[in-house]
């Protein structure tokens, strides 16, 4: 049977976090991607607490093209058996803003991690996927604008996400490589990136963590989809 290794960026805490648990506790061994030491072994505690096997937690810095490059190096050398790669890792942007009086430091900042960091380092792990006919999984928004939520640096950053989800995902069918890639709208989820946000039609952690990871290994292809875990239900 094939080793099941997942790299989940941002899974010291959030929905990587959910994603990192329910993932390990259907037999991934999870790599924690993370930027700070200190909470990434905090993350690798609990899990662990939880069953869950970590071998390790990789720095993954997205602001930092040469910092991507090193964290992927350190995979190829440590876990060549990697299989999925979950690209969760971003930063919210300036929410409390209109689109028109966005900074346009705040735009550069968001798209810089949100979408060249993660491109880099989804180009940085494809060889290494393809060899092991892996899987990337991009948590991302809808590039549709909701009338309810759609503060501009993040909506932007994360229409280029599914823009690379989308182009990569028919060059690989094109050119019949073994490698799938997807995203995946959770949905309303309360968390630290929109302030702990708990309102109607929202849902914690653990529930998106757990149907994340069903959806992962539910045996399907899912190459070039956008799957909506919870879709914003509309207001009257």
């Amino acid at each position: 049977m094939k080793e099941k290794i997942v790299l989940v960026t941002g899974a010291n805490k959030g929905i990587g976090y959910g994603i990192a648990k329910h993932l390990g506790l259907n037999g991934w061994k999870v790599i924690v991607g993370a930027r700070d030491q200190q909470r990434a072994e905090q993350a690798i505690d609990n899990l662990r607490a939880l069953g869950v096997e970590v071998p390790g937690w990789v720095n993954v810095e997205l602001a930092d093209t040469d910092r991507v490059q090193q964290a992927a190096r350190e995979v190829n050398e440590k876990y060549p058996s990697l299989a999925l790669l979950v690209n969760n890792a971003g930063i919210p942007g300036d929410m409390s803003v209109d689109g028109a009086q966005t900074e346009i430091s705040d735009i550069r900042e968001t798209i810089e991690v949100n979408f060249i960091g993660t491109f880099a380092l989804t180009k940085a792990l494809l060889p290494l996927l393809e060899k092991n006919k892996g899987r990337v999984v991009n948590v991302t928004v809808p590039s549709e604008i909701s009338p309810y939520w759609h503060p501009l640096a993040y909506v932007a950053s994360k229409a280029a996400q599914n823009a690379m989800m989308g182009v990569m995902a028919m060059e690989f069918q094109q050119k019949n490589l073994p490698v799938e890639i997807f995203s995946v709208h959770p949905g309303p989820t309360t968390t630290d990136l929109n302030g702990n946000m708990a309102l109607p039609g929202f849902h914690d952690i653990d529930t998106v963590g757990r149907k994340m990871a069903q959806l992962i290994d539910d045996g399907n292809s899912h190459q070039g989809e956008f799957i909506e875990l919870y879709p914003i239900v509309k207001e009257d």
